[in-house]
């Protein structure tokens, strides 16, 4: 995997920066995507140490700075080997009835247009190298649904579907197309869902022991250090305390 390199997007905090760490210290050049310029630069200039990294700030809902990014990625970078589409958010925790449709548009946006974007910039040089790795980031709430988990479900559904679909339209190249699915993991997600609500994003968290996104990061490592024959199809993770989205063995 040493010199390989891979695009990231949702860079910057999470799954997307543990992944970044990780694949840095295994020599992997990194193009790191994400909307923060600060927190671009913070962890390009961390990570730089180990590899060589490039940058690209764009939000994944802008078809043409997706367009625009890829296109810009220098020669040095432009050989993707591996792309992980780890970029979405999860909005609000209402009731249907009682949901907010800019929340809507920002998980089905993001979670699944800013997917297909990516993938539909980056998979035209992967088709002519004859080589590459899509990495789909999804969640359980694609594989189940739970209370005022509504929209954000759907869009984790559409990821399933899209994973298996390009997967399909795939069968007969040599790309790999796979999917990581966490369940509960300790990152930003809460706190985003809860519109800055610490406190109650906290709470998600207490009285079991969660994920860290380190552990979906060496998930992730081991789908694509399988050998070229190989390919983790779909792979669902979860803490032991989870059983499922509305079964958390809490303490507390």
């Amino acid at each position: 995997m040493k010199n390989s390199i891979a695009l990231i997007t949702g860079a910057t905090s999470g799954i997307g920066a543990a992944t970044a760490r990780l694949m840095a210290k295994e020599g992997v050049k990194l193009v790191l995507c994400g909307r923060r310029a600060e927190r671009l630069e913070s962890i390009a200039q961390e990570l730089s140490a180990l590899t060589a990294v490039h940058t690209l700030q764009f939000d994944v809902r802008n078809q043409d700075a997706v367009n625009e990014s890829i296109a810009s990625i220098p020669d040095s970078f432009k050989s993707l080997d591996i792309l992980i589409n780890n970029a979405g958010n999860a909005h609000g925790l209402d009731l249907i009835q009682n949901g907010s449709s800019n929340d809507w548009d920002a998980m089905m946006d993001i979670n699944v247009k800013g997917l297909l974007y990516v993938t539909q910039a980056v998979l035209p040089g992967m088709l002519a190298r004859e080589k590459g790795h899509i990495i789909n980031i999804g969640s359980t709430a694609g594989k189940e649904v739970y209370p005022k988990g509504n929209v954000y479900c759907a869009s984790k559904h559409a990821v399933d579907a899209i994973n298996q679909g390009m997967r399909m339209d795939l069968n007969g190249t040599p790309i790999r197309v796979g999917a990581v699915n966490p369940g509960l993991v300790q990152t930003e997600f809460s706190e985003v869902r809860f519109k800055g609500d610490t406190e109650k994003a906290d709470k998600v968290y207490q009285g079991y022991t969660p994920l860290k996104p380190q552990d979906v990061a060496e998930a992730i490592w081991f789908a694509v250090t399988r050998p070229p024959h190989v390919n983790i199809a779909d792979l669902t993770l979860m803490c032991v305390d989870q059983a499922s989205s509305m079964i958390v063995n809490k303490t507390v």
